[in-house]
């Protein structure tokens, strides 16, 4: 009996194979999260005495991207909801960048008014901007409408972006290298529009559903970009999507993230499957820095690179009608582009 245990335990495999399954796992699961990650940033291009003002700043992708273009030489202005948290960031990097040029502005984008007050503070204190990166955004919100009336991932993810950059137009007229990029998200590709009411989201209380005001805000970011970029050239205008990015407050929103043990089984899968925060921004950091698409203007891009989008996004019936009601809601027909 001895005998056969022995040659038993003598023909497990894994007493002589297990490290190299291990290994193989290793590999696996590593390989799988550097191409989930996407590319780095492929330049190291500095941007001295360019002034980039960035909203929603104060956290995730947003830090990340003023972290990067502090350390590349921008004057970064942080446009925040939250002062006190924009400071902690502005704090923590100039820890290591003492050098830094770091303003940090209070903008609440649930508000037009706060808004255009922004903006006359900038036309204060600033002669240009020379990027301009509208990444703050909501999502999986309840139901709820702005002090202007209108439901608030539309408001805070669309219109307040759209009326900001129509706003900083004549400091972005008086750089030699300005820039407009708009953050969208995959989720673009699912909204739905109606050539009637483009602005119009189809279920609103009480049949809300949170995950379609968001693509809807965020397909309504990637066509206007398209109009934008034909109406105010010579500045480019393009849009992104920082793909799926843990931890940031758009995770914590979500219903599952509530449940300690759906994060617990999540989080590992989260962990490989999705970027972080560093690695969503470096799209952001390449149209802001990149010297060779400085002519490239109204397309969408997906890890550095120019990515087709979906066949609504290119109804040019569409998008002029979005373009028109939205110049309408925010007052500005009419304005001088």
């Amino acid at each position: 009996m001895e005998e056969i245990e022995e040659a038993f335990r003598d023909a497990d495999p894994f007493k002589t194979w297990w490290p190299f399954i291990l290994a193989a796992i290793v590999f696996v699961v590593a390989t799988i999260k550097s191409y989930m990650g996407g590319q780095h940033c492929p330049n190291s291009n500095k941007i001295s005495d360019l002034v980039v003002l960035i909203t929603g700043a104060d956290g995730g992708i947003g830090s990340e991207i003023v972290k990067e273009l502090a350390k590349r030489g921008g004057h970064i202005i942080m446009c925040c909801k939250n002062i006190s948290n924009g400071e902690k960031v502005k704090k923590k990097i100039l820890k290591y960048l003492p050098k830094a040029r770091i303003d940090v502005r209070h903008l609440d984008l649930r508000s037009f008014d706060n808004v255009r007050k922004l903006v006359n503070s900038i036309e204060s204190d600033y002669s240009k901007v020379d990027v301009l990166i509208n990444n703050a955004g909501v999502t999986l919100q309840p139901f709820s409408k702005t002090s202007d009336g209108f439901e608030t991932h539309l408001q805070v993810n669309y219109l307040s972006h759209f009326l900001l950059t129509h706003l900083l137009l004549p400091l972005l007229k008086h750089s030699k290298h300005a820039r407009v990029i708009n953050v969208a998200a995959h989720a673009y590709a699912t909204g739905k529009m109606n050539v009637d009411d483009p602005l119009r989201i189809s279920n609103l209380a009480p049949q809300f559903n949170s995950r379609d005001a968001f693509a809807h805000s965020k397909l309504a970011i990637v066509m206007s970009t398209k109009k934008l970029a034909e109406q105010l050239k010579p500045i480019s205008v393009t849009v992104l999507t920082p793909g799926l990015v843990r931890g940031t407050k758009h995770m914590r929103q979500s219903p599952i993230m509530r449940a300690f043990f759906a994060k617990l089984i999540i989080f590992p899968w989260m962990w490989i499957f999705m970027k972080s925060p560093e690695q969503g921004a470096q799209t952001a950091v390449f149209l802001a820095t990149e010297s060779s698409i400085s002519s490239v203007t109204g397309k969408y891009f997906n890890d550095c690179e120019v990515t087709d989008v979906v066949e609504l996004a290119k109804d040019e019936h569409l998008v002029n009608k979005l373009y028109s009601e939205t110049l309408r809601v925010l007052k500005l027909e009419g304005t001088k582009i």
